[in-house]
């Protein structure tokens, strides 16, 4: 697969003028592969393989926030990345899960072609599945290059996202504790 996707860039670098055979650039279609395929790894992952069982018993029923996990992602639109930090509550129902599972699940999904809002309800579905809690909420914070670099060039911009799950959409109260402890 790697030598595919280098050929490709070697065209496109060709197509846009450049000399893919000058020195600067002669080993860049295979890094740039193998760049994409780290950043696109998420596709061979499942969840069950990133949470590997560690889901435990746990008598807990307050909310449990895992904060400023980041997060580099591609835009699905332009191919140009986005970045950022998502924050992950949950209210267990008997069963907590191992503090890094969190990261790894964020970034089974955000090593894929993505777009924010899909990602954020992505993250959400798998700890409420994993889990089973009696609600989930995701916030993501992220810069977008594609808004940066290219079409309105807005460097201090930045988009939020959320979802809410079970008792963060159904009571106000647990919500706003939720939104508070992440400002």
């Amino acid at each position: 697969m790697t030598d595919d996707i280098a050929h490709h860039y070697r065209h496109i670098m060709q197509q846009l003028g450049e000399n893919p055979d000058r020195e600067g650039l002669k080993d860049t279609p295979d890094r740039a592969a193998r760049a994409m395929e780290f950043l696109t790894a998420g596709y061979h992952q499942s969840l069950d393989e990133v949470v590997n069982g560690a889901v435990f018993d746990s008598g807990t029923d307050e909310m449990v926030l895992v904060k400023d996990i980041e997060l580099y992602s591609i835009c699905e639109h332009h191919l140009l990345p986005f970045i950022g930090k998502c924050h992950v509550a949950y209210l267990p129902n008997g069963k907590v899960l191992g503090l890094s599972k969190f990261a790894r699940i964020t970034d089974m999904f955000a090593r894929r072609l993505q777009i924010q809002e899909n990602l954020a309800l992505q993250i959400a579905e798998a700890v409420q599945e994993v889990t089973n809690a009696r609600g989930v909420a995701v916030v993501i914070e992220a810069q977008h290059l594609c808004m940066m670099m290219r079409g309105v060039e807005k460097q201090n911009s930045s988009m939020s996202s959320s979802v809410m799950l079970g008792a963060f959409r159904n009571k106000p109260s647990t919500r706003q504790e939720f939104l508070t402890l992440i400002s």
